[in-house]
């Protein structure tokens, strides 16, 4: 169930290290740098130098970095940074790079570890909380931050609201009072097996969005792709062990509608593609960002597979995907479906 929180709107100055330059990661740490001493660190020496010479993140073309923002490629001086109790780390990884970075991390001293990724690991199917347990265990606290959110509008300085999922208390309270205020709201939860199935699985059903957009199904098919989505979602998500009630929030619902009708989003517009008759690898080529639909509905419907949780549009999308199934028959599959009661919980 939903935790509860003080609503302050200011915190003391903290030490925070954002370990990954992509667009979300260097979104997040331009929105923290007026309020905290931030560090942003990337694997790749040359890009974090051209960084740090113009001001500007190649993924995020257009927007000045904060001046007091440091730039930085020395993973033990970024680390070094983010000590002390109040201290923050935030891992802004995708997914398939959450292992490597956490193996870095296994024999290091760190104050916590908050991750913002959303998906499945390809291969184990893993969410980001069990890979963090098995490689980490309980040395350190960890949680998710998760939400409705688009790199690009947080950059702008536009308004967001997030939600820090953790089992540890003292986890959320420090994430919650450093990250809450200005253009940021942050709720939290002590949910994160359903905060993060919300936030894997809305990619997928964004990517049939975009399809059904493409082809030109109209504003109907749409509504109706992303209500029997978010009915996917709560299946899956309560068979994990989630709770009910998260998938009608933030990181559910408010993610899901967030990713299938924004034109931001990176698996709607992969859809689109797919819609066009367009290659996958042609699609991903051209999107120059991960896709975390993509491998997540492989590793979502073997999941389900193996659950007996019914997803009949994640099964369509991977059809799509992995299977040489053509859009149209996507629809098709859909629509021929045998009637039945909508509040089915199989």
């Amino acid at each position: 169930m939903p935790v509860s929180q003080d609503n302050h709107s200011t915190s003391a100055r903290r030490r925070i290290t954002i370990l990954g330059a992509g667009a979300w990661g260097t979104a997040v740490a331009m929105a923290l740098a007026a309020r905290h001493d931030v560090v942003l660190w990337g694997r790749n020496p040359e890009a974090m130098a051209a960084m740090a010479a113009s001001g500007e993140n190649s993924y995020l073309p257009g927007f000045a970095l904060p001046p007091q923002l440091a730039i930085c490629a020395d993973f033990d001086a970024a680390l070094s940074h983010a000590s002390g109790e109040q201290a923050l780390l935030i891992a802004a990884c995708p997914v398939a790079g959450l292992r490597p970075l956490l193996l870095q991390l296994k024999h290091q001293t760190i104050p916590n570890l908050v991750w913002l990724c959303k998906g499945f690991e390809n291969g184990t199917g893993l969410l980001p909380h069990q890979l963090f347990q098995e490689i980490l265990g309980d040395t350190v606290a960890g949680g998710a931050l998760s939400g409705p959110s688009f790199a690009q509008e947080v950059a702008r300085g536009l308004p967001c609201a997030l939600t820090i999922a953790s089992h540890d208390a003292a986890l959320r309270a420090c994430v919650v009072s450093a990250l809450h205020g200005g253009n940021f709201r942050v709720y939290a939860s002590d949910d994160l097996v359903g905060v993060e199935v919300g936030g894997a699985v809305k990619n997928v059903l964004a990517i049939a969005t975009g399809v059904a957009d493409g082809l030109g199904l109209g504003l109907n098919a749409r509504a109706a792709l992303i209500t029997r989505g978010l009915a996917e979602i709560t299946r899956l998500g309560t068979a994990l062990g989630g709770q009910t009630e998260t998938f009608m929030g933030l990181t559910g619902m408010g993610d899901l509608i967030l990713t299938c009708t924004g034109d931001l989003s990176r698996n709607r517009r992969v859809g689109l593609g797919l819609a066009q008759g367009k290659a996958l690898a042609t699609i991903v080529a051209e999107l120059g960002h991960v896709a975390e639909g993509v491998p997540c509905a492989r590793a979502v419907r073997e999941l389900a597979q193996r659950m007996r949780v019914d997803m009949p549009i994640t099964d369509a999308v991977a059809g799509v995907l992995f299977d040489g199934d053509l859009p149209q028959e996507m629809v098709q599959q859909l629509l021929a479906r045998d009637p039945r009661d909508e509040a089915n919980r199989m």
